[in-house]
């Protein structure tokens, strides 16, 4: 794997975690599944809100119809991780019914939190924005009125490169990231600089 390299001091999990392409399809075992979302479970969100909601699937059958919701170049490559889920954010406050503008934000923390537990364990993550957001409510049973489907998530130990198309296989290794200071500014945003 190409090392990335920092700007400033970070554990070397957060330079080591990336979204790999070839997966292995040999299964996770359920214990191992547990433990990814029970990190999730414990991201922090607006009033303690906890709005996401994680609909996954393990076996051939199940895989097959959340693979079906993929667009065509991620189903290319997906079908081989063990594990295909789906991250949904929960649209209202449980309490209010108010609409929660935080939650895709919590939920986004809550995926970050299993990436960083499936790196911890020696495993990858793919979040996915390409698939059939409509028919994802439907195939899944989760109600659109209540909840959003934010990303379709693929699970599993990384594969050889070469189980992928060639152009896809060219692409597997970790992607290089902006300069810290386009990404953080102190008191104010001054334009590009």
């Amino acid at each position: 794997m190409n090392r990335r390299a920092a700007e400033a001091q970070v554990d070397r999990l957060f330079l080591d975690r990336w979204s790999p392409r070839a997966f292995d399809p040999a299964p996770i075992p359920e214990e191992t599944l547990a433990s990814l979302f029970e990190a999730a479970r414990w991201a922090p969100s607006c009033f303690n809100e906890q709005p996401w909601l994680f609909v996954y699937a393990r076996t051939d059958a199940d895989r097959a119809r959340l693979l079906d919701l993929l667009s065509e170049n991620n189903r290319t490559w997906a079908q081989r991780a063990p594990v295909l889920a789906f991250v949904f954010a929960q649209r209202r406050f449980s309490k209010s019914q108010k609409p929660n503008r935080w939650s895709g934000f919590d939920a986004g923390a809550a995926w970050m939190s299993l990436a960083l537990q499936a790196r911890l364990l020696g495993l990858s993550s793919h979040a996915m924005g390409g698939f059939d957001e409509e028919r994802a409510y439907q195939a899944l049973g989760v109600p659109r009125d209540d909840y959003q489907a934010m990303a379709a998530i693929a699970i599993g130990r990384r594969g050889p490169a070469g189980d992928l198309p060639e152009t896809m296989a060219a692409r597997e290794r970790p992607s290089p990231r902006k300069p810290l200071a386009e990404v953080a500014r102190e008191a104010r945003f001054e334009g590009q600089g």
